[in-house]
C-alpha cells in the first residue's frame, strides 16, 4: 500500500513494449535521424550490411524527414513500414534505432530527443545524417560502392 506522500509516476511510453504502442506514440518513437533512410550494400562473402552516404531522393536534410512519408511505399518500392516487419528479422536496422533498442529490451540512448528533449544532443553526438550525405539522384546506382561509410552500423 502506497502512502499518500508517494507520487505514482506513469511509466513514459518510451519504456513501453513496442507492441503496447498508439501510432503516435510508436512516430513519436522515431528519432529522425534519417540513417534507415541511407542506401545499403549487401556484401556477398560475408553477409554484412554495408552503410553508404547516399540516401533515399525524398529525404529532406533540413527537416530530418522525409518528404513524402505518407505515400513512401508506394514511391519507394522497397521503403518499409517498420511496424508490419518482426525488428528481430530487420538485419540492417542500425544499432542506434529506438525500435531495435525497445525490442532488444534497451533503453534509449541519452541523446534521443525524447531524453533529451531536443535534436542538439543527437547532432552533436553524430547520429543524424543531415549534411553528411548525398542524394541518391546524384550518385550512380553502380557507384554506391564508392560511398560505403563506418560511421553507421547495424551488428548490435
Amino acid at each position: 500500500m502506497k502512502k499518500q506522500s508517494e507520487s505514482t509516476t506513469a511509466t513514459p511510453f518510451w519504456e513501453k513494449p513496442l507492441q503496447s504502442l498508439s501510432d503516435s506514440e510508436w512516430e513519436q518513437l522515431c528519432d529522425g535521424c534519417g540513417r534507415c533512410c541511407l542506401k545499403k550494400l549487401c556484401d556477398e562473402d560475408s553477409g554484412e550490411i554495408l552503410y553508404t552516404r547516399v540516401i533515399c531522393r525524398y529525404f529532406d536534410q533540413r527537416s530530418s524527414r522525409c518528404g513524402c512519408y505518407q505515400q513512401r511505399t508506394e514511391k519507394v518500392p522497397d521503403c518499409l513500414r517498420v511496424r508490419e516487419h518482426a525488428i528481430s528479422e530487420l538485419d540492417w536496422i542500425p544499432d542506434t534505432c529506438a525500435y531495435k533498442l525497445r525490442h532488444e529490451g534497451r533503453p534509449l540512448y541519452d541523446w534521443h530527443p525524447l531524453i533529451a528533449g531536443s535534436r542538439r544532443k543527437m547532432e552533436e553526438q553524430g547520429i543524424a545524417v543531415a549534411g553528411r550525405v548525398l542524394s541518391e539522384e546524384l550518385v550512380h546506382e553502380r557507384g554506391l560502392e564508392e560511398h560505403v561509410i563506418n560511421w553507421v552500423s547495424a551488428d548490435g
